[in-house]
């Protein structure tokens, strides 16, 4: 019995004695290899970054790595402070280097003709007869008022502003200019969506009276230029409507 244990014993420590020999001989084969080979530093991905990622979020997913200097890219990342204030413009996968080329500004991933949602705001499109999006003549820039009209249970008509000042991000069908082909020809002057889909930058607090407006009454944009008036607003209703819009 004791001889199988004492058996047992050195085969277990020949087994341990053979791979701290062998990881040892792998490290310096790897070292061989690189005897005489110029090396430079890369950052390498480890975890999959997907594409609008921050470079100050890459964290972890990443390590600097020494590579043969010909196969170093020639536009690698060489310090990870030098992308500050960028984001990546394409998904990156495990295993290859970090390019400073795959990187930009975040307004560099804006679709065109759009504009970058302010912090905070999420986005809601809603769609409208031109007549309701100020003739469909409205564009990603453009701030917006918003007027729902709707009627009571007894039938009585009212409509109120709910927003003021409400940025749109992007705009789909509209007037002409907006509808033009690729192709660059220009429509006729009459070519016009028969509705036009509105992109708002809203808070969620902002976004319900809009739902609301659109599942219950019918909703309203007005341009909101910088200076115009949008003081003194109250429900309009028949009661006071000729009250109201006289004083």
């Amino acid at each position: 019995m004791q001889r199988r244990l004492l058996a047992a014993l050195a085969a277990l420590v020949l087994a341990v004695v053979g791979a701290v020999v062998l990881v040892a001989y792998a490290r310096g084969a790897d070292r061989r290899a690189l005897e005489g080979v110029a090396s430079v530093p890369v950052y390498v991905v480890t975890s999959p970054i997907a594409r609008g990622t921050a470079a100050g979020d890459l964290g972890s997913k990443v390590r600097a790595e020494l590579v043969p200097a010909k196969t170093a890219a020639s536009d690698r990342v060489r310090f990870l402070h030098d992308l500050t204030g960028k984001v990546a413009t394409v998904d990156l996968e495990p295993g290859e280097q970090l390019l400073s080329s795959r990187f930009a500004a975040p307004s560099s991933l804006q679709a065109a003709g759009t504009v970058a949602v302010p912090k905070g705001d999420g986005e809601m499109s809603i769609q409208l007869d031109p007549e309701r999006a100020v003739g469909g003549r409205v564009a990603a820039g453009d701030k917006v008022g918003v007027y729902v009209s709707y009627k009571l249970p007894d039938g009585t008509g009212v409509t109120h502003v709910v927003l003021h000042r409400v940025l749109i991000t992007d705009v789909q069908g509209g007037t002409a200019a907006q509808t033009a082909g690729k192709d660059g020809t220009q429509p006729t002057a009459n070519s016009t969506s028969q509705t036009v889909l509105v992109t708002l930058a809203l808070t969620s607090k902002e976004a319900e009276p809009v739902v609301w407006g659109m599942e219950n009454g019918t909703v309203w944009l007005s341009l909101e230029p910088d200076g115009a008036d949008t003081g003194g607003t109250t429900v309009i209703s028949p009661g006071n409507i000729y009250t109201e819009a006289y004083q």
